[in-house]
């Protein structure tokens, strides 16, 4: 079983959750992480870059002057690449970076890379945090408490929006749904935090019953 520190809604340490390894994916597949930190980077890509070919551009077809007898290195026509005005050598042409991946490798990359910031200690649960008011000053004085200022992933159960508007301006900080949690979010902060309630429903997501889905 893995310990997971609990800490108040002040940033002092309270007790220990527990979890189990195995419902984690009992050890880190690295391989399996960087192909998931891999798809997420290819799946930002615009891809909208576009740049014109020679055969784009406006101009004639007809050679500028004849191949031999002028004492001046051969040219082709006006839209040549070395000419000013020509078009692109190499043009760019939009594309889909996208990559794909299964399902359950995804739960799979989520859970490993969970794991994995449990076993560096870079995770850690937050109980009684709550927000009546959106406040960025207790939310950043916790993250302070909890030596979670250089980044962290503040995992929460559904979205709370005082929480998210308390720590969306707060740097290298991000506030998520737990249910929307993936393993490059994860992997791209140092800090992972959870709500009580959100390890709560994270232990549901990753328990025998969703693994059976």
């Amino acid at each position: 079983m893995l310990n997971v520190p609990v800490y108040n809604a002040s940033g002092t340490k309270i007790g220990d959750e527990t979890i189990d390894a195995e419902l984690l994916g009992g050890e880190v597949n690295a391989a399996l992480l960087k192909q998931a930190v891999v798809m997420y980077h290819a799946n930002r890509r615009q891809g909208s870059a576009h740049t014109k070919s020679r055969a784009d551009v406006e101009g004639s077809s007809r050679k500028i002057y004849r191949q031999k007898g002028t004492g001046r290195a051969r040219m082709g026509n006006v839209r040549s690449p070395v000419r000013r005005g020509g078009g692109m050598a190499f043009a760019k042409r939009p594309r889909d970076f996208r990559q794909a991946m299964p399902v359950k490798m995804r739960r799979l990359a989520r859970n490993n890379a969970v794991l994995a910031k449990i076993q560096a200690d870079a995770t850690l649960i937050v109980d009684g945090l709550k927000a009546d008011v959106p406040k960025t000053a207790p939310l950043a004085k916790l993250l302070k408490a909890v030596k979670a200022v250089r980044g962290c992933v503040l995992a929460t159960n559904g979205l709370d929006l005082n929480v998210y508007k308390s720590g969306r301006n707060i740097p290298k900080t991000e506030i998520t749904d737990v249910a929307d949690l993936n393993a490059y979010q994860i992997l791209s902060r140092q800090k992972l935090i959870f709500t009580r309630a959100a390890f709560d429903r994270f232990k549901e997501l990753v328990g025998p019953a969703a693994a059976a889905e």
